[in-house]
């Protein structure tokens, strides 16, 4: 028997938004103001190079210093340069049940095929309030949730037993996982047929190993091959090549979301020192220093362009091929 690969498993599952999804930032001009031109530019970039899906307005587009017309603008300039090669997934989340309602119904008019629905922060409702309110937002739309279950920045966890009720709504199909629990989110997969996606970059093969449907990424705005070659090389039953792949991501990830700046801050410092739409970000986030921004470009560039030592990935997939186009 080999040690370097096994059968992927023969019934994948359910990948409502596809597998590989890119939180993308907000490109913004330098005076500040939504950059949609950039947004269209960035997007087709992140598409072409594997991207299947696509988080707009998330936490790491600045949903919360971005207006309402601003994300529904967002959500139908990407709409037109992407057209119907990748699910956009607009993030809808607020503190505010009623104004949630209303941004779900703004982002279904705008050409959204799914909602991003973070639980509501600050007021840290207890299980059956989180349960009613996602209950209203899949109520008030024809479009499918994923829930983004997110407590390092919310302060309220949604219980495993809360979202394996919830997924008997006919439209919430999907969970964004960034809780950490291991136990939960395989209690959840046993349980039920949500869609899992990796919401931390660093957790990507792991849970899609347990059976996730893919990742959600904030790293892919710079690094979007690097991350589908993962689950390519798995599902390609070359699990030596994913872990390999899995590793090599692990010091940008770490410079990019572990560094005590926001993923949104290195994200855009990254991508604007490698000349690609990103911006300023808005305040109260305040732009990486030139110190940290050379870093990021070295741990970049290192991930994207030494491919002596990588592991095949196999010809399963048709997306294998792109990691002969990780250079920026």
């Amino acid at each position: 028997m080999t040690t370097e690969s096994h059968p992927a498993t023969s019934t994948p599952p359910p990948r409502p938004f596809g597998r590989a999804l890119c939180a993308m930032v907000t490109p913004f001009t330098k005076e500040g103001t939504l950059d949609l031109d950039g947004a269209q530019r960035l997007a087709d970039r992140l598409v072409s190079r594997g991207c299947d899906g696509l988080v707009l307005s998330g936490t790491t587009g600045e949903s919360p210093t971005t207006t309402d017309a601003e994300k529904a603008a967002l959500i139908t300039a990407v709409r037109e340069a992407v057209g119907d090669r990748a699910a956009l997934v607009a993030g809808v989340g607020t503190a505010d049940t009623g104004h949630t309602v209303e941004l779900t119904r703004s982002a279904e008019k705008a050409g959204a095929d799914g909602l991003l629905v973070v639980t509501p922060y600050y007021s840290r409702p207890p299980q059956d309030a989180l349960e009613a309110h996602f209950r209203e937002i899949a109520d008030a739309c024809g479009l499918p949730l994923m829930l983004y279950d997110i407590p390092g920045r919310t302060g309220t966890r949604i219980e495993p037993d809360t979202i394996t009720r919830l997924a008997a709504h006919p439209r919430i199909v999907a969970v964004k996982d960034c809780a950490y629990d291991l136990l939960g989110t395989q209690k959840v997969l046993s349980r039920t047929d949500l869609a899992y996606y990796a919401g931390c970059d660093e957790q990507t093969l792991a849970l899609y190993a347990i059976g996730a449907a893919g990742y959600v990424s904030t790293v892919a705005n710079v690094a979007p091959e690097p991350f589908r070659s993962i689950i390519d090389a798995y599902d390609a039953g070359n699990t030596r090549a994913a872990t390999e792949l899995q590793r090599r991501t692990i010091p940008l990830t770490d410079l990019m979301m572990a560094s005590n700046l926001p993923g949104t801050v290195t994200a855009k410092a990254l991508l604007n020192a490698l000349t690609l739409p990103a911006g300023p970000v808005r305040p109260p986030l305040r732009p990486a220093d030139a110190e940290t921004t050379a870093r990021l470009l070295t741990a970049h560039e290192t991930l994207t362009t030494d491919e002596t030592q990588l592991p095949a990935v196999g010809s399963q997939s048709p997306s294998a091929s792109p990691r002969a186009r990780w250079s920026a």
